[in-house]
């Protein structure tokens, strides 16, 4: 595999943290309260999912860091788990606190990073003034049964060996993450053809660095989806927006009933894929803005 160039993902300062997760890289962008951004988990994963976020948002401190396996941080063949991931945003609060002081933050989380965003929040309450979730995993059909042993995971028996024996352990990484697989999965992933090309540059270029493949498979394997989300989602007494797709492969929100009851639980539904933020953005920060204020928190500017 050739190893393309991997440019920033966003405009800012990008540093490293060594803490829990191992070599974590960041970004900083902006002045003012603190807001974490955190990127899902797939195959091409990494920051860039959470640019438009990052660069909208003014008179806010904006934290975006590259998951473990992802973008800048190491992509090292190791034991890529639930607790790896959460571990990492435990990390990155530290790093907040080490540069902004000890208080409460908010904080951005999409996809199946909904559900790490989650349980940090759930082991460190304190440390978290609300919580959003861009198109969240553990709200589809079958999730009210996962009340699973704490930190348990779904992973399919035997599906990681079988993913990363030889031959395959690179080679069928190669065919999943060629431009024209990627830009199935991003059609699935947006519902339509509604995505754009630098998306899909990035996307292959940060999919074809070495080590690549480590993270991914674990992801593919099950062992990154939580079998006690349920549980996890249910514990949480904060504020919690929800901003989720209506289109594509992701947009079912069927068991996700008894959340809406909740008075902290706040859904709203955009004519969007999974990646709301980059078709319909100012609709998505104006709904954030609202909820920051029902929430009584400060809100952040927001520049276009």
């Amino acid at each position: 595999m050739s190893h393309p160039t991997l440019p920033p993902a966003i405009d800012g300062e990008r540093t490293t943290t060594l803490r829990r997760s191992g070599p974590l890289s960041y970004y900083v962008r902006g002045e003012g309260e603190p807001i974490l951004l955190i990127h899902s988990i797939n195959a091409a994963a990494s920051a860039y999912e959470m640019r438009p976020l990052a660069h909208a948002l003014q008179g806010r401190k904006v934290y975006v860091p590259d998951l473990p396996g992802f973008g800048f941080s190491d992509r090292s063949n190791r034991d890529y788990t639930i607790r790896l991931y959460t571990d990492a945003i435990h990390d990155m609060l530290d790093v907040i606190a080490h540069d902004e002081g000890e208080g409460a933050i908010d904080a951005v989380a999409l996809s199946l990073s909904s559900e790490f965003l989650g349980r940090a929040a759930v082991e460190r309450p304190a440390a978290f003034r609300t919580l959003a979730m861009i198109t969240p995993t553990g709200f589809e059909r079958g999730s009210s049964t996962r009340r699973g042993q704490t930190g348990s995971s779904r992973e399919i028996p035997g599906l990681y060996k079988a993913l990363t024996a030889p031959p395959w352990h690179t080679g069928l990484f190669n065919l999943l993450v060629s431009r024209r697989s990627i830009a199935f999965f991003l059609k699935r992933t947006f519902g339509s053809d509604n995505f754009g090309r630098d998306l899909l540059d990035y996307d292959y270029a940060t999919s074809h660095q070495p080590g690549a493949e480590n993270a991914p498979y674990a992801f593919v394997s099950g062992r990154l989806f939580a079998r006690d989300i349920r549980t996890i989602y249910e514990a949480l007494t904060l504020p919690v927006c929800v901003l989720h797709a209506t289109r594509g492969d992701f947009k079912d929100f069927s068991e996700a009933d008894w959340a809406r009851a909740r008075a902290n639980w706040d859904f709203q539904a955009f004519d969007a894929g999974a990646m709301v933020h980059f078709e319909q953005l100012k609709p998505l920060l104006s709904a954030y803005e609202a909820f920051l204020a029902r929430s009584g928190q400060p809100q952040p500017a927001v520049a276009f």
